[in-house]
């Protein structure tokens, strides 16, 4: 049984949580997050105004989810900490902390990847969402397509090739005059919308598409986000169109990814689809999702709001496997504004 602080600062958000376990039998003890709303001022993350928010924020947001968990520091078997991908600026905030309290306890400091992190922070809350299983992780910065075979060892299928899912529904939203993040206002909006009045393209969704071509499983968001921009250019009355609009953008972004994650499963043989990233939170996704592949008998999981944000109780989880197979990180460890995930093979 292992006591485990996680810390999540590759972004706008400061976080910090304990989990204890062992093996797949891993308890949340507490999460806490602080988020940095300054940035929907600039309608986008500042790097500079989120490593000095994290700078202020690290130390309470720590102690607060030892209290929470009612944990002491001397109590701690390791500490997991965000070391990649995200805002080099932002992730040595946590990084040095994070180092600086192993050297101090004299307990193991264990690299996290961001993205492993949100493979398994549906395993937090359903236990059945473990390997094997297709992954699909959809965020601000990164749309990928992943067979994971087992904890540790998976095969990268496909990713964006220009703005991932996330990035598309915030520019989508600004287009639209919605404040910052913009995928619930986005979804908000769309959920009033027409699916008649609109319809915009999907992109490299190709019926004839076959498993060998090398945009099988891709995914592009470029054409679909200047699709919207034209649409709103032509349009004379955009506050009566804008709700029509959204919808089409939301429709063609979840058609394709359910599309290209079916014919994931379908080619691996998986009965469980996972979903994970911010993107996740679009409970337009997680329903159509579901609705499309109950009758090819998959099952699909997803996390809670709450996980599917940044935080760092998938990075205490994530850290817990990579704890419990041995590895350990030196204090020389670097933080990366991008990495592959560990294990990560391509097709």
């Amino acid at each position: 049984m292992a006591l485990i602080l996680g810390i999540e600062t590759s972004c706008d958000e400061t976080s910090a949580a304990v989990l204890e376990g062992n093996g797949d039998d891993v308890t949340q003890k507490s999460l806490i997050i602080l988020s940095q709303d300054v940035h929907r001022v600039f309608g986008g993350v500042v790097p500079e105004i989120a490593s000095r928010a994290h700078l202020t924020s690290i130390v309470p947001v720590v102690e607060k989810a030892l209290a929470e968990a009612k944990v002491e520091l001397g109590h701690l078997d390791a500490i997991a900490v965000t070391h990649a991908p995200g805002l080099v600026g932002a992730l040595l905030v946590g990084l040095s902390y994070a180092k600086a309290l192993a050297l101090t306890l004299n307990i193991p400091l264990v690299g996290v990847h961001h993205m492993e992190g949100h493979l398994f922070a549906v395993a937090l809350e359903h236990p059945d969402a473990k390997p094997p299983f297709t992954a699909l992780l959809v965020s601000g910065g990164h749309t990928l397509l992943i067979d994971v075979e087992a904890w540790g060892s998976y095969k990268l299928l496909g990713s964006t090739r220009d703005d991932a899912a996330g990035e598309a529904f915030d520019k989508v939203a600004k287009m639209l005059g919605l404040p910052y993040p913009g995928g619930r206002y986005v979804e908000q909006l769309a959920a009033s919308g027409s699916s008649s009045r609109f319809r915009f393209g999907r992109g490299m969704l190709r019926k004839n598409s076959l498993p060998n071509d090398d945009d099988y499983y891709a995914f592009s968001f470029s054409g679909l986000k200047t699709a919207v921009l034209n649409a709103v250019k032509a349009s004379i009355d955009l506050e009566s169109d804008k709700a029509d609009i959204a919808r089409a953008f939301q429709d063609s972004l979840i058609e394709t990814l359910i599309e290209k994650t079916a014919r994931a499963a379908a080619a691996f043989g998986r009965d469980r689809v996972v979903l994970g990233g911010g993107v996740a939170c679009n409970n337009t996704l997680v329903k159509a999702m579901t609705a499309r592949l109950e009758s090819d008998n998959v099952k699909v999981f997803a996390p809670s709001p709450r996980l599917s944000t940044d935080n760092a109780a998938m990075i205490a989880r994530a850290g817990f496997f990579r704890f419990e197979q041995g590895e350990r990180s030196p204090l020389s460890l670097a933080a990366h504004a991008s990495l592959p995930i560990p294990g990560l093979q391509a097709a």
